[in-house]
Order: structure tokens, then C-alpha cells, then sequence
């Protein structure tokens, strides 16, 4: 199967690697012309990659038009901020051609809209099936080929999916499918959130008892509002959900948990997203899923104090208070 990931990221690179690795035939579309010479050169990312080597097998290609000639699935490896204006790029480039899907690696809403991934590659990309494949992974973990599994979010008319699917697994990744979009997509997001909470409460030294409540609240919170906006709770409990949540809040790789960590730590936010080169989705997220709940009258505690901490100043400690001394209530 044909495969073209656009976006040449830490994880856009390193899932070009292990669908190489798996015997599919793959390119690898930076969005810069030097980037791509500088991968074919060196046969590494060394600014999102670095010391993981690039098979030959690995095309790379910063011809958006020509990588994507006789695309069968395209791959969207960029930040949800900027997946709308990827997919006008990309549907540019296709010009009649039509995938039998469009996959986005993206956790976030996009700002303003509120619109999951997938809604936003339909609307840029109508008539081609979307889809988010989404997981408890890190980029370095698959890229050196350790064991892992995601799941492959899609509607249930998509054609194609269980070909995909196991085009997509192999020896070291296992893919499962949902047809939960919405599920598996608002899990993928806010627990990047979380995960910011949870590195307030490291940097804080606040000890094993805070994060494992934390994490069990986060959950029901996650489950609430999910739910509220049209998800099924059981999804939450899956990969997307419970097992994103949990290695995003523990690994020390994870970008939004070592956010939370500096800002536990005493640093102002404005300092921390100065000259920033990576992403941190979470950030931007609180903002969006913040004013969705607002809209929708979503009680979502964690959710709120942490958009107090990260958009209005709050200080972390002041925030744990608020969470603590809520009204009382059963579990």
C-alpha cells in the first residue's frame, strides 16, 4: 500500500520509519525544500530525530504534487493548529486524485471552531474518507521499533479501514480500529491537558498520593466531557483515552508534562512558549476545549483551573486549593 506522510516532525519522521520498516512503500513530504535535502543527505532528522538512522527505503520528497501521485493513504504529521492549512496544500496537490483516506496524526481542536481533526480535514478535503490514527506512543520509542499499539479512529462507512489496518501493524506496532471519532479524537486532546497538570504537580513535589488522584479524576473528568459532547464513554477507557492519559502524564519525553514541570517549578508561561521549536498541543488546546465547555455549560474543574494557570495567570498552588476545597460529593 502506498503511503505519503506529510510533515517530516519527530513523529511524521518516525512513522515514515516504521511503515518503511514494515515493508510499505512510503514518502516522507517535508514542508521545506532544504529540510528534505538535508534528510536525503544525512539520512537523519537531526533537529526533530536525531541518532536514528534512515533506511534507503524511506523516500523523501519535498514535491508535494509528485509525492502524492498514486497516494492510496496520506498521512497528516503536523501540529492541529496548522492541519487546515496542510489539508488546503494537500488538496491542491491531489487535484482529482482521491485517497481512500486521509489520516491525521494531530491531538488538539483547532482554535476558534472547535473542530476535531478529522471534521477539519472534511471540510478542506470533501469526499475523501477522514480518519485519526492515535495511541500511547512517542516518536523515539517507535522510530527504535518497541512495541506499541494505537487505534485507527474512522467512520464506519470508510472503505478500506481493515486494510489499512493492517498495513499499518506489523511486528512492533499493533493497530486497533473504532469507528468512534469523537471518542477516540477529544480523548487524543485533552489528555494533553492533563498532562500539564500532571507536570504542576511534579515540578510542585507534591508527591505520589496528588498524581494518582490527578490521574483518576482526570479520567472521570475526560469521561464527562466526552460524553457530553457526543463520545461514548467506553472509548475513554481505551487506548486513545485511559492509555494516552497515562503515558503522556509518567513519560519524561512527553512535551506537556515537562511544560507543567517548569511551570510547577515556578516559570511563567510566557518564558516557557518564548523561541519554542516543538509544540506543546496541550497548550493551545486548554484555550479551545475551554471555550467549548464554556459554550456548553460542561463542568470540567481540571480543565478550568488549568486554563486559569496557563491563560490568566494563576498560580499553580492557588489552583490545587480550588480543587481541593470544592464541594464535597460522592465519588
Amino acid at each position: 500500500m502506498k503511503f505519503v506522510v506529510v510533515g517530516a516532525g519527530a513523529w511524521g519522521t518516525a512513522f515514515a520509519l516504521h511503515l518503511a520498516r514494515a515493508g510499505q512503500a512510503v514518502t516522507l513530504v517535508p514542508r521545506r525544500a532544504e529540510q528534505a535535502l538535508s534528510l536525503t543527505a544525512a539520512r537523519e532528522n537531526t533537529d526533530y530525530l536525531p541518532g536514528v538512522a534512515l533506511p534507503l527505503e524511506l523516500y523523501v520528497d519535498a514535491h508535494l504534487e509528485a509525492a502524492l501521485a498514486g497516494a492510496e493513504v496520506v498521512l497528516l504529521a503536523c501540529p492541529s493548529q496548522a492541519l487546515r492549512e496542510t489539508g488546503v496544500r494537500v488538496r491542491g496537490a491531489l487535484g482529482a486524485a482521491k485517497p481512500l483516506l486521509v489520516v491525521s496524526l494531530a491531538k488538539g481542536l483547532e482554535l476558534g471552531t472547535h473542530l476535531r481533526p478529522s471534521q477539519v480535514i472534511s471540510e478542506v478535503l470533501p469526499g475523501i474518507p477522514a480518519a485519526s490514527l492515535t495511541g500511547p506512543t512517542n516518536a523515539a520509542e517507535v522510530a527504535r521499533g518497541l512495541p506499541a499499539a494505537r487505534v485507527l479512529a474512522a467512520p464506519a462507512t470508510a472503505p478500506a479501514v481493515a486494510d489499512v489496518q493492517a498495513a499499518l501493524s506489523g511486528a512492533t506496532l499493533r493497530v486497533y480500529t473504532s469507528d468512534d471519532l469523537p471518542g477516540v479524537e477529544f480523548g487524543g486532546c485533552l489528555k494533553n491537558i492533563y498532562a500539564i497538570a500532571a507536570g504542576c504537580c511534579d515540578g510542585l513535589k507534591l508527591g505520589d498520593n496528588s498524581r494518582a488522584a490527578l490521574h483518576t479524576r482526570a479520567l472521570a473528568e475526560m469521561v464527562r466531557v466526552g460524553v457530553a459532547l457526543g463520545a461514548r464513554p467506553e472509548t475513554f477507557y481505551g487506548l486513545s483515552g485511559f492509555g494516552d492519559l497515562i503515558a503522556t502524564c509518567h513519560g519524561a519525553w512527553s512535551r506537556n508534562r515537562q511544560f507543567g514541570f517548569a511551570i510547577g517549578e515556578g516559570r511563567t508561561v510566557a518564558e516557557l512558549m518564548a523561541h519554542r521549536k516543538t509544540v506543546v498541543e496541550g497548550y493551545k488546546t486548554t484555550e479551545s476545549f475551554h471555550g467549548l465547555c464554556v459554550e456548553r455549560k460542561i463542568d470540567a474543574p481540571i480543565l478550568r483551573e488549568m486554563h486559569a494557570i496557563l491563560y490568566e495567570g494563576k498560580v499553580p498552588a492557588s489552583a490545587i486549593k480550588a480543587l481541593m476545597t470544592r464541594g464535597l460529593k460522592r465519588e
